[in-house]
């Protein structure tokens, strides 16, 4: 591609110059050189070829010129019709490029005709296993997380988890669902290795503390039992407690592990169907959750993974840095190794490129036709002649040479033909 066709305007300008120069002197040369063999013409005849050549030369290039020019503007200021093409069909241009664009380029099986070749998601992988590749994914999501909590206002985040805990935390009643939770749980058997935890701390304890058991039996008797009467009770009460925690340590069916059974599988049932338990629950709740403590705690959930996301970012050897960079890694390297993920992979790509192309083609290629009815008419001749002039001005260098030598061959055949 030639250089000055993609460098900057002011390179293009002066391109477009040294060939309209060029162009025009050719003009100017087949002036002189007509001029010259017809004053010469009578004196020397084998100039009549010559002359003959250069008034094809000339009438080839002012065709061409005017051709031309006709397309960006009117030929030497004269308002002579169908020229100024450009200016004048500037929109129509630009809808007829932008429908071009549209049913050659933004058409769905060319999208995806292409996407099936350009195996995006094997160079994907390929690139995304390298370690700096992972490093610079990993340098841009910081770069965006911080990003994204500079622009972000703590209050409205706030708010907004505020709000999404008031709607799924708050105001739904808190009874049927933890009754199901619970029935389902208790239904199962789930709370008996709780219970069994439980009992086996219960009986820890009371191997523990023979002293407090009996203590507490001589304070609860009268004053007028003796001592070693409270001795002999407080031994039978530790005694009796002790055998009662075995009991039911070792039996999965003791009467009171049945009991505490149906007292729990009754709750459930209750926390579900009972209004009165129901009321209860919704009474703890919002003792619990009360309007500063939703605040108090939106607050503090927001602040700490603020902040714990912007140390975890911020330090390139922190846990989580280290762990995406290996996820990067390991993702990259099964899209390059394994063809059933990277067919789907592609096959995502291909099928979104293709809904968005055959969704909304109309407004991508409208860009094109819209732009163009915004640009200026003279400015847009300008901007195109830049692009495009250089190359034409080689019509007028190819018509000069054309009509030279049609000139020549004309007047040569006549000449041939009738002396």
């Amino acid at each position: 591609m030639d250089g000055e066709a993609i460098g900057t305007e002011d390179q293009r300008a002066a391109g477009l110059r040294r060939m309209k120069t060029f162009a025009t002197g050719m003009l100017v040369v087949m002036a002189v050189i007509f001029l010259g063999a017809f004053a010469l013409q009578d004196e020397y005849p084998w100039l009549q070829y010559v002359r003959a050549a250069a008034e094809g030369g000339m009438v080839g290039a002012l065709a061409d010129w005017f051709a031309v020019t006709a397309l960006f503007k009117h030929p030497m200021g004269l308002k002579i019709p169908h020229t100024a093409i450009i200016p004048r069909k500037k929109d129509q241009i630009g809808l007829s490029l932008g429908q071009f664009v549209e049913e050659n380029f933004l058409s769905e099986s060319v999208v995806r005709s292409k996407l099936d070749t350009a195996r995006i998601a094997e160079k994907a992988g390929a690139w995304l296993e390298r370690p700096e590749s992972a490093d610079r994914v990993a340098a841009e999501g910081a770069a965006l997380i911080r990003g994204m909590f500079t622009v972000l206002n703590d209050d409205a985040v706030q708010g907004v988890i505020e709000s999404m805990v008031r709607k799924h935390v708050v105001d739904p009643p808190w009874g049927p669902p933890v009754g199901r939770m619970a029935e389902r749980i208790f239904n199962e058997g789930h709370h008996h290795r709780l219970v069994d935890l439980l009992v086996d701390r219960a009986a820890d304890w009371v191997d523990a503390n023979y002293s407090v058991v009996t203590r507490v039996v001589a304070q609860r008797s009268p004053t007028w039992v003796p001592r070693l009467v409270d001795g002999v009770v407080g031994d039978r009460v530790y005694a009796e407690v002790s055998k009662f925690i075995r009991a039911v340590q070792d039996d999965p069916r003791h009467e009171v592990r049945i009991a505490l059974d149906k007292y729990l599988k009754d709750l459930a049932g209750d926390l579900q169907h009972s209004p009165d338990t129901i009321a209860k629950a919704e009474e703890i709740k919002a003792q619990l959750l009360d309007d500063p403590r939703v605040r108090d705690l939106t607050a503090r959930t927001w602040s700490t993974v603020k902040s714990a996301l912007l140390e975890a970012v911020n330090d390139p050897d922190s846990e989580l840095t280290t762990n995406f960079k290996a996820a990067v890694r390991d993702f990259g390297s099964r899209l390059s190794r394994d063809p059933e993920l990277a067919g789907k992979v592609n096959r995502w790509i291909s099928d979104g490129a293709a809904y968005a192309v055959r969704t909304y083609r109309s407004e991508i290629a409208g860009v094109i036709s819209e732009t163009v009815e915004r640009w200026d008419a003279k400015e847009t001749s300008r901007k195109i002649e830049l692009q495009i002039g250089k190359d034409l001005q080689f019509i007028r260098i190819n018509g000069t040479v054309v009509g030279a030598l049609a000139g020549l061959t004309i007047f040569a055949v006549a000449h041939a033909i009738f002396g």
